[in-house]
């Protein structure tokens, strides 16, 4: 076999390239939260036909960012408990990650794209831009996961990525919201810069702890669960 003859490029398949488009826009929180999702219409609005748009929504629906309803999907609204079950997940498994991170032996080029992110994100916090903001806290969390030893902890951890993308696009439109964000992720840097593990995993759990905290107020399920306690009584 000749060594220089390398694999040839596929494009992605066409059910591959809905999927994709259809993930962006949950993410990017472009489409709402009850919005009924229909094939016919994706089909036309996509220039595709039904088959691949099918695949696509049964293939988000089996991971949890569509729900099934009739001849139709809608992205399904978060209720309080399934926001509690996210965020238990979360606090097992993102403040052992980091701490993983934190011992590591990491030198400057290492630890560069963490300091890159958070200066992007500081920058976006000034300039008031939400939207840098919001790549910037990504890439924040991108560079942290890339240093991850346990790559099955990563898996499981990126499990909920596009959950939390649309908690990130209900919340970080608040600046009161992004200040906070901003002080942990310096602080969880800190602690990497430091190498200090103990500090990075309580720093995390702190960080989740306010953004939780901040999606509950932002979606008004703080209220809800509080109606329901009244309705019960």
């Amino acid at each position: 076999m000749v060594a220089a003859i390398k694999p040839l490029q596929r494009p992605l398949a066409l059910g591959d390239q809905v999927y994709q488009t259809l993930r962006g826009h949950l993410r990017d929180g472009a489409i709402l939260a009850g919005q009924p999702l229909q094939e016919v219409p994706l089909a036309e609005r996509l220039g595709v036909s039904r088959t691949p748009v099918r695949e696509a929504l049964m293939r988000l629906a089996s991971e949890g960012l569509l729900a099934s309803d009739g001849r139709s999907f809608i992205v399904p609204a978060l209720t309080l408990q399934d926001v509690d079950d996210i965020y238990e997940v979360r606090f097992l498994l993102e403040p052992a990650a980091l701490r993983r991170v934190a011992e590591l032996p990491l030198d400057d080029a290492l630890r560069a794209p963490i300091d890159e992110a958070l200066t992007a994100a500081g920058v976006a916090f000034k300039a008031n831009d939400a939207a840098a903001f919001r790549e910037a806290n990504i890439g924040f969390r991108n560079a942290w996961q890339n240093l991850v030893p346990n790559r099955r902890m990563v898996r499981a951890i990126e499990q909920y990525a596009d959950h939390m993308m649309r908690i990130r696009a209900l919340t970080l439109d608040d600046a009161k919201v992004r200040a906070i964000v901003l002080d942990g992720l310096k602080r969880i840097a800190k602690a990497i810069a430091a190498g200090d593990g103990d500090g990075a995993a309580k720093a995390t759990r702190d960080h989740l702890g306010e953004a939780k905290r901040c999606f509950i107020i932002a979606t008004g399920l703080d209220q809800t669960d509080t109606q329901s306690i009244k309705e019960s009584a």
